[in-house]
């Protein structure tokens, strides 16, 4: 026969023990719930970040397009000047290209002038001859100096073509000696007139004798009292002792023809 022994507890110890079940069973909820916490916290914290990184991003990316921006617009202000240098660059590596070619022709050319320039002397009016040969003559001798730089040379050259150039656009009246052959006493002191490279002529200081000089000839003739008359006033204008007019003089050298009319049309 089983016997059945039942124990009844004091109401104060049952309830204790009722809670404390109670509280095994929600520990685990509260260690969920404080889990999820600590999770959605994490969460919270890398979309903050994630948000502070693209904030970030986007400022560097407005900073970068107003860069850009900055770097077109001086790109296109720089533009026109580039090709100006480009331009110049190309014209000095062009010029470097033929400045070897230039050194090698430059003593030919000086040497050139030079010649023509006597060659000019020599066919030109008799005037300041012995002057303006010397000049030339001095030229041929700077080839030997050592000292003298090319483009010292070329400047002296191209200075006494100057001073030829200027002779033809001179009225000049001077003092001198005609020599009208080898004979010493055939020597006289005159006063020459020269117009340019149009006419050369000659008076004597009592004023009864004057010439012309023939360049096809090489001669000089003899003026007329008209002719000498017309003389003595060119001597005036040439020394600013009266006002420039028009003088009635024979030319040395007869003047060319520089219209374009047909031999057909002069003949008729």
């Amino acid at each position: 026969m089983v016997r059945t022994f039942r124990l009844q507890l004091p109401a104060g110890i049952a309830l204790g023990l009722l809670s404390l079940g109670l509280l095994q069973a929600q520990e685990p909820l509260v260690e969920e719930a404080s889990q999820a916490q600590r999770s959605q916290a994490e969460l919270q914290a890398r979309i903050d970040a994630a948000d502070a990184e693209s904030r970030e991003m986007l400022a560097e990316l407005r900073r970068l397009e107003n860069e850009t921006h900055r770097l077109a617009t001086r790109s296109d202000a720089l533009a026109p000047r580039l090709d100006r240098q480009a331009e110049q660059l190309a014209s000095r590596e062009s010029a470097l290209d033929t400045l070897v070619e230039t050194r090698r022709v430059l003593p030919a050319l000086e040497q050139a002038l030079v010649s023509r320039l006597q060659a000019w002397v020599e066919r030109d009016l008799p005037f300041l001859k012995e002057e303006r040969l010397a000049r030339a003559e001095g030229l041929e001798a700077g080839f030997d100096d050592p000292d003298a730089s090319a483009a010292d040379r070329l400047d002296r050259i191209l200075s006494a073509w100057r001073t030829e150039l200027d002779y033809g656009r001179e009225l000049d009246a001077w003092r001198g000696i005609l020599n009208e052959g080898n004979d010493e006493g055939a020597r006289r002191e005159v006063d020459f007139l020269r117009l340019g490279r149009v006419g050369l002529y000659y008076l004597t200081p009592d004023g009864r004798e004057g010439g012309v000089w023939l360049a096809d000839e090489q001669r000089w003739q003899v003026l007329d009292e008209a002719g000498r008359a017309e003389l003595r006033l060119g001597l005036r204008i040439a020394r600013d002792q009266r006002a420039p007019e028009l003088l009635t003089l024979p030319v040395s050298r007869p003047l060319e023809r520089t219209d374009t009319t047909t031999d057909a049309e002069a003949s008729s």
